[in-house]
Protein backbone atom coordinates (compact mmCIF):
# COMPACT_ATOMS: atom_id res chain seq x y z
CA UNK A 1 0.00 0.00 0.00
CA UNK A 2 0.79 3.65 -0.70
CA UNK A 3 1.82 5.42 2.21
CA UNK A 4 2.49 9.05 3.24
CA UNK A 5 3.98 10.37 7.19
CA UNK A 6 1.22 12.77 8.33
CA UNK A 7 3.21 15.59 8.87
CA UNK A 8 3.17 19.06 7.23
CA UNK A 9 0.03 20.15 6.81
CA UNK A 10 -0.35 22.10 9.86
CA UNK A 11 3.13 24.14 8.41
CA UNK A 12 2.70 27.15 6.23
CA UNK A 13 0.77 26.69 3.15
CA UNK A 14 3.57 27.82 0.89
CA UNK A 15 6.16 25.05 1.15
CA UNK A 16 6.85 24.30 -2.10
CA UNK A 17 5.80 24.51 -5.66
CA UNK A 18 4.99 20.98 -7.16
CA UNK A 19 5.75 22.12 -10.87
CA UNK A 20 6.98 18.09 -11.12
CA UNK A 21 6.70 15.02 -9.84
CA UNK A 22 9.46 13.70 -8.66
CA UNK A 23 11.19 17.17 -8.22
CA UNK A 24 14.46 17.79 -10.34
CA UNK A 25 16.65 18.15 -6.74
CA UNK A 26 15.80 14.26 -6.23
CA UNK A 27 17.51 13.12 -9.63
CA UNK A 28 20.62 11.84 -9.39
CA UNK A 29 23.65 10.67 -11.75
CA UNK A 30 22.52 7.63 -13.97
CA UNK A 31 25.21 4.54 -13.94
CA UNK A 32 25.89 3.43 -16.34
CA UNK A 33 23.93 5.95 -18.05
CA UNK A 34 21.47 4.40 -20.51
CA UNK A 35 20.78 4.98 -23.95
CA UNK A 36 17.61 6.67 -25.07
CA UNK A 37 16.85 4.37 -27.56
CA UNK A 38 16.62 1.68 -24.28
CA UNK A 39 14.47 3.98 -22.43
CA UNK A 40 11.96 5.04 -24.78
CA UNK A 41 11.77 1.93 -26.69
CA UNK A 42 8.11 0.33 -25.09
CA UNK A 43 7.07 4.04 -24.81
CA UNK A 44 4.38 5.27 -26.91
CA UNK A 45 5.81 7.98 -28.87
CA UNK A 46 3.21 9.11 -32.22
CA UNK A 47 1.89 12.07 -29.50
CA UNK A 48 4.63 13.32 -27.19
CA UNK A 49 5.33 16.64 -25.87
CA UNK A 50 8.49 18.37 -27.27
CA UNK A 51 10.36 21.01 -24.79
CA UNK A 52 12.91 23.26 -25.88
CA UNK A 53 15.01 25.12 -22.99
CA UNK A 54 16.43 28.62 -24.04
CA UNK A 55 18.75 29.33 -20.45
CA UNK A 56 19.07 32.51 -21.56
CA UNK A 57 17.32 35.84 -20.30
CA UNK A 58 18.17 39.57 -20.22
CA UNK A 59 18.17 39.71 -16.42
CA UNK A 60 18.08 37.76 -13.28
CA UNK A 61 15.10 38.50 -11.55
CA UNK A 62 15.20 38.45 -7.62
CA UNK A 63 13.05 35.60 -7.68
CA UNK A 64 14.32 33.33 -10.01
CA UNK A 65 15.36 29.77 -9.02
CA UNK A 66 15.32 29.01 -12.74
CA UNK A 67 18.24 27.48 -14.82
CA UNK A 68 19.46 30.57 -16.88
CA UNK A 69 21.93 32.57 -17.89
CA UNK A 70 21.27 36.77 -17.77
CA UNK A 71 22.98 38.36 -20.55
CA UNK A 72 25.05 35.68 -22.00
CA UNK A 73 27.60 36.72 -24.81
CA UNK A 74 26.27 36.40 -28.13
CA UNK A 75 28.91 33.57 -29.24
CA UNK A 76 27.60 30.90 -26.82
CA UNK A 77 23.93 31.70 -27.50
CA UNK A 78 25.17 30.84 -30.96
CA UNK A 79 26.75 27.74 -29.95
CA UNK A 80 23.81 26.76 -27.69
CA UNK A 81 22.03 26.78 -30.86
CA UNK A 82 24.04 24.47 -32.54
CA UNK A 83 24.39 22.03 -29.73
CA UNK A 84 20.66 21.98 -29.73
CA UNK A 85 20.74 20.58 -33.33
CA UNK A 86 23.17 17.88 -32.39
CA UNK A 87 21.21 16.89 -29.51
CA UNK A 88 17.93 17.27 -31.42
CA UNK A 89 19.53 14.87 -34.00
CA UNK A 90 20.57 12.45 -31.83
CA UNK A 91 17.31 12.47 -30.12
CA UNK A 92 15.43 12.11 -33.26
CA UNK A 93 17.48 9.03 -34.12
CA UNK A 94 16.53 7.12 -30.70
CA UNK A 95 12.77 8.11 -30.71
CA UNK A 96 12.65 6.23 -34.44
CA UNK A 97 10.78 7.53 -37.24
CA UNK A 98 7.50 6.74 -35.86
CA UNK A 99 7.72 9.61 -33.28
CA UNK A 100 4.95 12.31 -33.60
CA UNK A 101 4.12 15.54 -31.56
CA UNK A 102 0.87 16.49 -30.03
CA UNK A 103 2.42 19.71 -28.12
CA UNK A 104 5.33 21.45 -28.55
CA UNK A 105 6.32 24.14 -25.71
CA UNK A 106 9.75 26.78 -25.74
CA UNK A 107 10.82 27.82 -22.02
CA UNK A 108 13.82 28.87 -20.10
CA UNK A 109 15.11 31.13 -19.24
CA UNK A 110 13.31 33.67 -21.85
CA UNK A 111 13.02 31.96 -25.42
CA UNK A 112 12.60 35.45 -26.71
CA UNK A 113 15.98 36.37 -25.86
CA UNK A 114 17.18 35.13 -28.93
CA UNK A 115 16.56 37.77 -32.06
CA UNK A 116 14.13 36.83 -34.95
CA UNK A 117 16.96 35.36 -37.09
CA UNK A 118 17.66 33.05 -34.10
CA UNK A 119 14.32 32.00 -33.53
CA UNK A 120 13.95 31.45 -37.09
CA UNK A 121 17.24 28.76 -36.57
CA UNK A 122 15.29 26.93 -33.83
CA UNK A 123 11.87 26.83 -35.59
CA UNK A 124 14.48 24.90 -38.10
CA UNK A 125 15.58 22.56 -35.50
CA UNK A 126 12.57 21.92 -34.12
CA UNK A 127 10.58 21.55 -37.40
CA UNK A 128 13.79 19.99 -39.36
CA UNK A 129 15.61 17.70 -37.22
CA UNK A 130 13.03 16.57 -34.58
CA UNK A 131 9.83 16.67 -36.92
CA UNK A 132 7.41 18.56 -35.01
CA UNK A 133 4.32 19.90 -37.11
CA UNK A 134 4.53 23.46 -36.82
CA UNK A 135 2.07 25.18 -37.73
CA UNK A 136 0.04 22.36 -36.40
CA UNK A 137 0.02 21.28 -32.95
CA UNK A 138 -0.35 23.87 -30.15
CA UNK A 139 3.24 25.49 -28.87
CA UNK A 140 3.33 27.39 -26.14
CA UNK A 141 6.20 30.37 -26.00
CA UNK A 142 7.50 32.46 -22.42
CA UNK A 143 8.54 36.04 -23.30
CA UNK A 144 9.93 38.96 -21.30
CA UNK A 145 8.36 42.70 -21.54
CA UNK A 146 11.75 43.56 -22.79
CA UNK A 147 11.97 40.63 -25.57
CA UNK A 148 8.39 40.67 -26.91
CA UNK A 149 9.36 42.57 -29.68
CA UNK A 150 7.00 43.27 -33.05
CA UNK A 151 9.96 41.56 -35.39
CA UNK A 152 10.37 38.25 -32.34
CA UNK A 153 6.41 38.22 -32.42
CA UNK A 154 5.90 37.57 -36.60
CA UNK A 155 8.12 34.94 -35.99
CA UNK A 156 6.60 33.24 -33.60
CA UNK A 157 3.26 33.86 -35.40
CA UNK A 158 4.69 32.58 -38.92
CA UNK A 159 5.28 29.22 -37.12
CA UNK A 160 1.26 28.84 -35.83
CA UNK A 161 2.63 29.98 -31.87
CA UNK A 162 -0.99 29.40 -29.99
CA UNK A 163 0.05 30.41 -26.32
CA UNK A 164 2.43 33.91 -25.64
CA UNK A 165 3.10 33.93 -21.59
CA UNK A 166 4.50 37.04 -20.29
CA UNK A 167 5.66 37.17 -17.19
CA UNK A 168 4.51 40.91 -15.91
CA UNK A 169 4.75 39.70 -12.08
CA UNK A 170 3.45 43.08 -11.33
CA UNK A 171 2.44 45.85 -13.02
CA UNK A 172 3.69 48.75 -10.40
CA UNK A 173 7.32 50.00 -10.99
CA UNK A 174 8.01 50.11 -7.26
CA UNK A 175 6.83 46.51 -6.59
CA UNK A 176 8.54 44.78 -9.50
CA UNK A 177 11.78 46.24 -8.08
CA UNK A 178 11.23 45.34 -4.66
CA UNK A 179 10.85 41.57 -6.60
CA UNK A 180 14.25 42.12 -8.09
CA UNK A 181 12.98 42.64 -11.49
CA UNK A 182 13.59 46.69 -12.43
CA UNK A 183 11.17 46.78 -15.47
CA UNK A 184 8.79 50.16 -16.47
CA UNK A 185 5.15 49.62 -16.55
CA UNK A 186 5.33 51.88 -20.48
CA UNK A 187 7.50 48.96 -21.73
CA UNK A 188 5.08 46.23 -19.87
CA UNK A 189 2.81 47.66 -21.64
CA UNK A 190 4.13 48.02 -24.92
CA UNK A 191 4.59 44.50 -25.09
CA UNK A 192 1.26 43.33 -23.97
CA UNK A 193 -0.15 45.40 -27.16
CA UNK A 194 2.42 43.94 -29.12
CA UNK A 195 1.51 40.49 -28.42
CA UNK A 196 -2.55 41.49 -28.98
CA UNK A 197 -1.37 43.35 -33.01
CA UNK A 198 0.49 39.53 -33.21
CA UNK A 199 -2.97 37.33 -33.00
CA UNK A 200 -1.63 35.23 -30.81
CA UNK A 201 -5.00 33.23 -29.98
CA UNK A 202 -3.91 32.83 -26.39
CA UNK A 203 -2.14 35.44 -24.14
CA UNK A 204 -1.05 34.34 -20.53
CA UNK A 205 -0.24 36.80 -17.95
CA UNK A 206 1.88 35.70 -14.87
CA UNK A 207 1.58 37.59 -11.32
CA UNK A 208 3.31 37.93 -8.28
CA UNK A 209 1.63 38.26 -4.82
CA UNK A 210 3.67 38.74 -1.45
CA UNK A 211 5.80 41.24 -2.50
CA UNK A 212 7.37 43.43 0.00
CA UNK A 213 5.32 46.62 0.55
CA UNK A 214 2.25 44.91 -1.85
CA UNK A 215 -1.15 45.72 -0.13
CA UNK A 216 -4.82 44.66 -1.10
CA UNK A 217 -4.87 47.98 -2.87
CA UNK A 218 -1.76 47.35 -5.03
CA UNK A 219 -2.96 43.83 -5.43
CA UNK A 220 -5.81 44.91 -7.10
CA UNK A 221 -4.59 47.23 -9.15
CA UNK A 222 -2.36 44.77 -11.13
CA UNK A 223 -5.49 42.66 -10.91
CA UNK A 224 -7.02 45.36 -12.89
CA UNK A 225 -4.25 46.16 -15.27
CA UNK A 226 -4.19 42.40 -16.74
CA UNK A 227 -7.84 42.19 -16.81
CA UNK A 228 -7.90 45.43 -18.66
CA UNK A 229 -6.11 43.20 -21.62
CA UNK A 230 -8.41 40.29 -21.24
CA UNK A 231 -6.30 37.26 -21.28
CA UNK A 232 -7.06 34.31 -22.09
CA UNK A 233 -5.33 32.97 -19.04
CA UNK A 234 -3.63 34.47 -15.99
CA UNK A 235 -1.49 32.49 -13.61
CA UNK A 236 -0.62 34.08 -10.06
CA UNK A 237 2.34 32.71 -8.52
CA UNK A 238 3.10 33.47 -4.27
CA UNK A 239 6.49 34.86 -3.63
CA UNK A 240 8.85 32.17 -2.71
CA UNK A 241 12.36 33.23 -1.30
CA UNK A 242 14.54 30.09 -2.69
CA UNK A 243 18.32 29.61 -1.68
CA UNK A 244 20.85 31.12 -4.07
CA UNK A 245 18.34 33.51 -5.53
CA UNK A 246 18.63 37.08 -5.11
CA UNK A 247 15.76 37.28 -2.66
CA UNK A 248 17.13 34.60 -0.99
CA UNK A 249 20.55 36.19 0.41
CA UNK A 250 18.47 38.47 2.46
CA UNK A 251 16.03 38.26 5.34
CA UNK A 252 12.65 38.56 4.36
CA UNK A 253 11.57 40.04 7.60
CA UNK A 254 7.74 39.41 7.61
CA UNK A 255 5.57 37.64 10.87
CA UNK A 256 2.82 37.25 8.74
CA UNK A 257 4.18 36.48 5.39
CA UNK A 258 1.78 33.32 5.29
CA UNK A 259 -1.36 35.38 6.65
CA UNK A 260 -0.63 38.06 3.91
CA UNK A 261 -0.28 35.62 1.06
CA UNK A 262 -3.22 33.50 1.40
CA UNK A 263 -5.39 36.76 2.11
CA UNK A 264 -4.40 38.12 -1.40
CA UNK A 265 -4.94 34.56 -2.94
CA UNK A 266 -8.23 34.80 -1.48
CA UNK A 267 -8.81 38.36 -3.04
CA UNK A 268 -7.57 37.34 -6.70
CA UNK A 269 -10.08 34.16 -6.88
CA UNK A 270 -13.04 36.66 -5.96
CA UNK A 271 -11.83 39.01 -8.29
CA UNK A 272 -10.98 36.95 -11.42
CA UNK A 273 -14.24 34.85 -10.34
CA UNK A 274 -16.50 38.16 -10.72
CA UNK A 275 -14.37 38.79 -13.79
CA UNK A 276 -15.57 35.40 -16.02
CA UNK A 277 -12.43 33.68 -15.17
CA UNK A 278 -12.52 29.64 -13.99
CA UNK A 279 -10.27 28.25 -11.96
CA UNK A 280 -8.07 25.37 -13.46
CA UNK A 281 -5.72 25.01 -10.00
CA UNK A 282 -4.10 27.09 -7.46
CA UNK A 283 -2.24 29.34 -10.22
CA UNK A 284 -4.27 28.80 -13.22
CA UNK A 285 -6.93 30.85 -14.13
CA UNK A 286 -8.82 30.39 -17.59
CA UNK A 287 -11.25 32.73 -19.11
CA UNK A 288 -14.39 31.56 -19.09
CA UNK A 289 -15.54 32.27 -22.34
CA UNK A 290 -12.29 30.89 -23.82
CA UNK A 291 -13.09 26.83 -25.70
CA UNK A 292 -11.03 24.40 -24.06
CA UNK A 293 -7.41 23.29 -24.93
CA UNK A 294 -7.53 20.82 -28.20
CA UNK A 295 -6.70 18.01 -25.94
CA UNK A 296 -4.99 18.37 -22.69
CA UNK A 297 -3.36 21.35 -21.13
CA UNK A 298 0.29 20.99 -21.59
CA UNK A 299 1.58 19.21 -18.36
CA UNK A 300 5.04 18.97 -17.30
CA UNK A 301 5.03 16.10 -15.57
CA UNK A 302 2.96 13.86 -18.37
CA UNK A 303 4.27 10.83 -19.61
CA UNK A 304 5.76 11.03 -23.17
CA UNK A 305 7.80 14.51 -22.63
CA UNK A 306 10.76 14.67 -25.13
CA UNK A 307 13.33 17.56 -23.33
CA UNK A 308 15.65 19.53 -25.60
CA UNK A 309 18.54 21.90 -24.04
CA UNK A 310 20.60 21.46 -20.83
CA UNK A 311 18.09 22.65 -18.28
CA UNK A 312 15.05 20.51 -19.92
CA UNK A 313 13.47 17.36 -18.06
CA UNK A 314 12.45 14.17 -20.02
CA UNK A 315 9.56 11.83 -19.02
CA UNK A 316 8.69 8.27 -19.76
CA UNK A 317 6.07 5.68 -17.53
CA UNK A 318 9.15 4.73 -15.50
CA UNK A 319 12.01 7.27 -15.85
CA UNK A 320 12.41 10.62 -15.53
CA UNK A 321 15.84 12.21 -16.54
CA UNK A 322 17.73 15.57 -17.73
CA UNK A 323 21.20 17.24 -17.25
CA UNK A 324 22.83 18.12 -14.06
CA UNK A 325 21.11 21.08 -12.30
CA UNK A 326 22.17 24.44 -10.54
CA UNK A 327 21.06 27.56 -9.63
CA UNK A 328 23.56 29.62 -8.51
CA UNK A 329 25.10 31.76 -11.30
CA UNK A 330 28.89 30.70 -11.37
CA UNK A 331 27.40 26.56 -11.17
CA UNK A 332 24.56 27.52 -14.02
CA UNK A 333 27.95 28.59 -15.81
CA UNK A 334 29.49 25.36 -15.45
CA UNK A 335 26.62 23.19 -16.35
CA UNK A 336 26.20 25.15 -19.19
CA UNK A 337 29.68 25.11 -20.28
CA UNK A 338 30.06 20.77 -19.47
CA UNK A 339 26.27 20.96 -22.51
CA UNK A 340 28.33 23.16 -24.83
CA UNK A 341 31.45 21.15 -24.68
CA UNK A 342 29.78 17.61 -24.87
CA UNK A 343 30.51 15.20 -27.80
CA UNK A 344 27.25 14.83 -30.31
CA UNK A 345 26.73 10.97 -29.13
CA UNK A 346 26.65 11.79 -25.52
CA UNK A 347 23.53 13.00 -26.67
CA UNK A 348 22.25 9.52 -26.88
CA UNK A 349 22.30 9.01 -23.26
CA UNK A 350 20.18 9.69 -20.31
CA UNK A 351 22.46 11.70 -17.87
CA UNK A 352 20.71 12.32 -14.28
CA UNK A 353 17.20 11.00 -13.22
CA UNK A 354 14.98 9.23 -10.88
CA UNK A 355 13.68 5.82 -11.79
CA UNK A 356 10.22 5.63 -10.83
CA UNK A 357 8.76 2.31 -9.36
CA UNK A 358 4.99 1.36 -9.50
CA UNK A 359 4.20 2.82 -6.18
CA UNK A 360 5.76 6.37 -7.60
CA UNK A 361 3.99 6.23 -10.44
CA UNK A 362 0.51 5.69 -8.78
CA UNK A 363 1.60 8.53 -6.74
CA UNK A 364 2.75 10.75 -9.54
CA UNK A 365 -0.17 10.22 -11.40
CA UNK A 366 -2.69 11.25 -8.15
CA UNK A 367 -0.76 14.70 -7.30
CA UNK A 368 -0.57 15.73 -10.81
CA UNK A 369 -4.54 15.00 -10.95
CA UNK A 370 -5.52 16.07 -7.10
CA UNK A 371 -3.48 19.14 -7.73
CA UNK A 372 -6.02 20.20 -10.16
CA UNK A 373 -9.48 21.99 -9.95
CA UNK A 374 -11.21 18.83 -11.46
CA UNK A 375 -9.36 16.84 -9.04
CA UNK A 376 -8.63 12.87 -9.64
CA UNK A 377 -10.77 10.65 -12.21
CA UNK A 378 -11.02 7.62 -10.16
CA UNK A 379 -12.42 5.50 -13.38
CA UNK A 380 -9.27 6.14 -14.82
CA UNK A 381 -6.87 5.89 -12.40
CA UNK A 382 -8.18 2.03 -11.80
CA UNK A 383 -8.23 1.47 -15.21
CA UNK A 384 -4.86 2.20 -15.25
CA UNK A 385 -3.12 0.71 -11.89
CA UNK A 386 -6.26 -1.81 -11.08
CA UNK A 387 -7.39 -0.47 -7.95
CA UNK A 388 -9.00 2.61 -6.52
CA UNK A 389 -7.09 5.57 -5.97
CA UNK A 390 -8.67 5.58 -2.05
CA UNK A 391 -6.83 1.82 -1.36
CA UNK A 392 -3.54 3.18 -2.29
CA UNK A 393 -3.63 6.73 -0.27
CA UNK A 394 -6.10 6.50 2.33
CA UNK A 395 -4.35 9.52 4.04
CA UNK A 396 -6.30 11.44 1.44
CA UNK A 397 -9.13 11.35 4.30
CA UNK A 398 -7.13 13.76 6.35
CA UNK A 399 -7.78 16.23 4.12
CA UNK A 400 -11.40 15.14 4.14
CA UNK A 401 -11.72 15.98 7.92
CA UNK A 402 -9.62 19.10 7.35
CA UNK A 403 -12.13 20.10 5.04
CA UNK A 404 -9.36 20.40 2.21
CA UNK A 405 -11.18 18.04 -0.14
CA UNK A 406 -14.53 16.54 -1.02
CA UNK A 407 -16.04 13.34 0.77
CA UNK A 408 -13.99 11.04 -1.31
CA UNK A 409 -10.84 12.75 -1.22
CA UNK A 410 -10.11 13.26 -4.36
CA UNK A 411 -11.00 16.28 -5.15
CA UNK A 412 -9.76 19.64 -3.35
CA UNK A 413 -12.27 21.99 -1.71
CA UNK A 414 -11.93 25.98 -2.13
CA UNK A 415 -9.51 25.82 1.15
CA UNK A 416 -7.58 22.63 0.05
CA UNK A 417 -6.80 24.09 -3.32
CA UNK A 418 -5.60 27.16 -1.56
CA UNK A 419 -3.28 25.01 0.44
CA UNK A 420 -1.91 22.58 -2.90
CA UNK A 421 1.95 24.06 -1.48
CA UNK A 422 1.23 22.36 1.42
CA UNK A 423 -0.63 19.21 0.09
CA UNK A 424 1.80 18.46 -2.60
CA UNK A 425 4.76 18.17 -0.12
CA UNK A 426 3.10 15.86 2.07
CA UNK A 427 1.86 13.68 -0.38
CA UNK A 428 5.94 13.06 -1.72
CA UNK A 429 7.10 9.75 -0.64
CA UNK A 430 9.74 9.35 1.72
CA UNK A 431 12.07 8.10 -0.87
CA UNK A 432 11.71 11.69 -2.97
CA UNK A 433 11.91 13.80 0.27
CA UNK A 434 14.79 11.76 1.17
CA UNK A 435 16.70 12.40 -1.81
CA UNK A 436 15.46 16.00 -1.76
CA UNK A 437 17.19 16.12 1.07
CA UNK A 438 20.19 15.15 -0.07
CA UNK A 439 20.30 17.10 -3.08
CA UNK A 440 23.26 20.24 -1.82
CA UNK A 441 21.84 23.32 -3.66
CA UNK A 442 24.59 25.20 -5.62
Amino acid sequence: MVTSTDTGLDGSPYQQYLYAYPHKTSYRALRPRPLLADVWRAEARDALFLYVHLPFCEMRCGFCNLFTRANAPQEQVTAYLRQLRRQAERVADALGDDAGYARVAFGGGTPTYLTADELTDLFDIVTGTSGARLPGVPLGVETSPATATPERLAVLAAHGVHRVSIGVQSFLDVEARAAGRPQRRAEVETALGAIRAAAVPVLNIDLIYGIDGQTAATWQESLDAALAWRPEELYLYPLYVRPLTGLGRRAHGRADWDTHRLALYEQAVQVLGAAGYRQESMRQFRRADVPAPDGPDYCCQDDGMVGLGCGARSYTTALHYSFDYAVSVSQVRLVLDDYLARPADDFRHAEFGFALDGAEQRRRWLLKSLLRAEGVDAAAYTARFGRPPGEDFPELGHLVARGWASADGLRLTPAGLARSDAVGPWLTSARVQQAMTGYVPR
